[in-house]
């Protein structure tokens, strides 16, 4: 496809004066292929991103984008699917938000039941040493927080559970059960099993822990329920993102069979308003091709084979009849092999620079070597007696 798009330029950069319009015009039609081959390039690459990742493997191989691009590609990914949501998920988006509504209303029904599990915890006679934080300073307690790195009272814990605290504001259950078990579990930490503390702090928390023990069937029975939920919420998302995804495929293989078809109309236009080459022009063309390196001769042959189908390029002996070319193999050979010749020549200059540059650098080192060696040899005639 590159090469089909290229083609047209060459030819034309060598029309007649009069037909300067008709070169502008294919070069105009060159310039929009190209650009509509690149965004079809980023739709490609977007697709087959897409379905290797679902199938658990990796980015394709030589398809990164520029940052500019991948941002691009990434917006106009999330706005399909954006838009196809409605369509690929059967539920309504009203049915979600109930669902969303049902399942935070499960969820404050869960944390006010453990609030009167806990109401019941804080009433005992030995709860009020654990209901607000430790007055470290006042107990002169120095090692508190060497032995107790986070710290915990109930007062704390209801405060969070209330909304008072906005910031470490609870999000289920067993993060308050969590905290709650962590204020008996530092006050025994920090007082050995004789201390009044400590053995009211087990009391507590036998009692906290049997209490639990009833509620935690139906917690256990709503974080299976949510589980399930996402993975529904998960799977709806990756049907909408798939039905985008295949309609963006859809079009974007139409795009390419008339992105292929137009290149074929823009080639037939190409060689129609090709000139003829010379006899000189085509001798001066073979002398080139026998110069090429091997590597781009068969690459040359390959140009021509493009074009006769029956060429025979990878055979040991080709034999070429320039005469039996039409017009746009041979200026496509023509530019390939003053491309190539240019590219030999730069290369070979880049080669003697860097020669030249070693054997520079080769003779400031003897010069160098030299210079010491003269100056030790001084050093030790005055040493000498």
């Amino acid at each position: 496809m590159a090469e089909s798009s290229t083609a047209a330029p060459e030819a034309t950069q060598h029309l007649p004066e009069a037909e300067e319009t008709e070169a502008e015009l294919i070069n105009a039609q060159v310039d929009d292929l190209i650009l509509k081959a690149d965004e079809l390039e980023k739709k490609v690459i977007e697709v087959v991103n897409f379905y290797e990742k679902k199938q658990g493997g990796v980015n394709a191989k030589g398809t990164s984008l520029p940052i500019k691009d991948k941002a691009s590609a990434t917006s106009h990914s999330t706005n399909a699917v954006n838009n196809s949501a409605s369509t690929s998920n059967n539920k309504p988006p009203a049915e979600g938000a109930h669902k969303d509504a049902a399942c935070s209303k499960r969820m404050q029904d869960l944390m006010r039941q453990f609030g009167t599990m806990l109401r019941q915890i804080t009433t005992h006679k030995w709860a009020w040493p654990f209901l607000q934080p430790v007055d470290v300073e006042g107990l002169g307690l120095h090692d508190y927080y060497e032995i107790i790195k986070k710290p915990m009272d109930i007062g704390t814990i209801q405060n969070r559970m209330e909304g008072k605290d906005e910031v470490n504001r609870y999000k289920n259950v067993r993060e308050i059960y969590a905290d709650v078990r962590l204020v008996f579990k530092n006050a025994m930490r920090y007082n050995d099993e004789t201390n009044d503390v400590h053995v009211m702090a087990k009391t507590l928390l036998e009692k906290f822990e049997e209490k639990w023990l009833q509620l935690l069937p139906k917690v256990i029975e709503e974080e299976t329920r949510q589980k399930e939920e996402e993975a529904q919420v998960s799977a709806n998302i990756m049907i909408a993102q798939e039905a985008s995804i295949s309609r963006l495929a859809r079009e974007t293989d139409n795009e390419l069979c008339e992105l292929s078809l137009r290149l074929k109309e823009l080639r037939q236009m190409a060689i129609e308003s090709c000139r003829k080459m010379t006899s000189e022009e085509k001798r001066k063309l073979g002398t080139g091709l026998s110069n090429l390196s091997p590597e781009d001769l068969n690459k040359a042959l390959e140009i021509i084979a493009q074009d006769n189908p029956k060429f025979q390029y990878t055979a040991e002996e080709v034999d070429l009849d320039m005469d039996a070319q039409s017009e746009l193999t041979l200026w496509r050979l023509k530019f390939f092999v003053r491309e190539a010749h240019e590219r030999q020549t730069r290369n070979n200059n880049n080669n003697n620079n860097s020669a030249t540059k070693g054997d520079d650098a080769s003779k400031r080192k003897r010069e160098i070597c030299d210079a010491l060696a003269k100056s030790a040899k001084k050093r030790g005639k005055k040493q000498s007696p």
